[in-house]
């Protein structure tokens, strides 16, 4: 069983492509819309939240997690692989989307300046831009925050002239700056997917984050025997949640992109 963790529902924008690329393993997805958004609060209380729902899952029987979020990948996940894992699961593993997006970025030996877009907090953070210069100490990189961007998808104004304004503005500086890619560094962003690419321009690499995480975790099974992931014959797709089951239902299917089936209340 995979385990796949989000603040929300963003990440089921990568559930989703993990379901298009390797259908062949069992998935349960675990939102914790409760306490969403990650994006605004402190480092601490996102370790905490983020290692709760790391606990929750590995009990639920899960051998590998994939901190869907970028959050709280940015803002917990080398804490809870460096001291919480060894001590508690040392025989299980737990992925982010930061490091797969950087790779991708930084073997293109094309791109020499790079835009990160995503919260204010994954910003703030800098991991994106730490993760780039371990693989490539030469890229310049610019953050841009952008925290009206969630709010506005979660309400369903992704297609609306004003989303598509205050975007256009976000973007503003990093097309300025001339930036050759750009990664998207928030579950939600890929709704504006296309947007985003009209906005930048044929001359910006960007990739598509859920489809760069589907590709490396493929590569990362085949690597990683030991973990005893195996293919079902009839997959499981198991939905959790912290808050209301219906309102998760009615956002979550338009961010996976079909049915949810059944979905389960839990508490962390």
């Amino acid at each position: 069983m995979i385990g796949v963790f989000d603040s929300g529902v963003g990440g089921l924008t990568v559930l989703k492509q993990l379901l298009k690329y390797l259908p062949q393993y069992d998935y349960i997805y675990l939102g914790d819309n409760a306490r969403t958004p990650y994006g605004e609060k402190s480092q601490e209380v996102i370790y905490e939240y983020s290692r709760q729902a790391v606990d929750f899952l590995f009990k639920k029987g899960c051998r590998l997690i994939i901190i869907a979020c970028n959050t709280a990948s940015a803002q917990a996940l080398k804490r809870i692989q460096d001291e919480y894992l060894p001590k508690h699961y040392p025989n299980r593993r737990i992925l982010g989307v930061v490091r797969p997006l950087a790779e991708e970025i930084a073997k293109r030996d094309d791109i020499k300046k790079v835009g990160i877009i995503g919260t204010r907090s994954t910003i703030d953070s800098k991991t994106y831009e730490i993760e780039l210069h371990k693989l490539s100490p030469h890229l310049k990189v610019i953050g841009q925050s952008a925290p009206l961007l969630v709010p506005l998808i979660e309400e369903g104004w992704a297609k609306k002239p004003e989303t598509k304004k205050i975007l256009k503005s976000y973007l503003r500086p990093l097309k300025a700056a001339h930036v050759e890619g750009l990664i998207i560094g928030c579950t939600h962003y890929p709704f504006l997917f296309e947007e985003i690419c009209r906005i930048m321009g044929k001359r910006c690499k960007i990739d598509s984050p859920g489809k760069v995480v589907a590709y490396s975790l493929a590569d990362y099974l085949s690597r990683h025997g030991e973990l005893g992931i195996k293919s079902s014959a009839r997959p499981q797709r198991i939905f959790l949640t912290t808050d209301d089951i219906e309102r998760f239902r009615k956002k979550g299917e338009k961010f996976l992109g079909g049915k949810m089936g059944s979905i389960e209340k839990v508490t962390l």
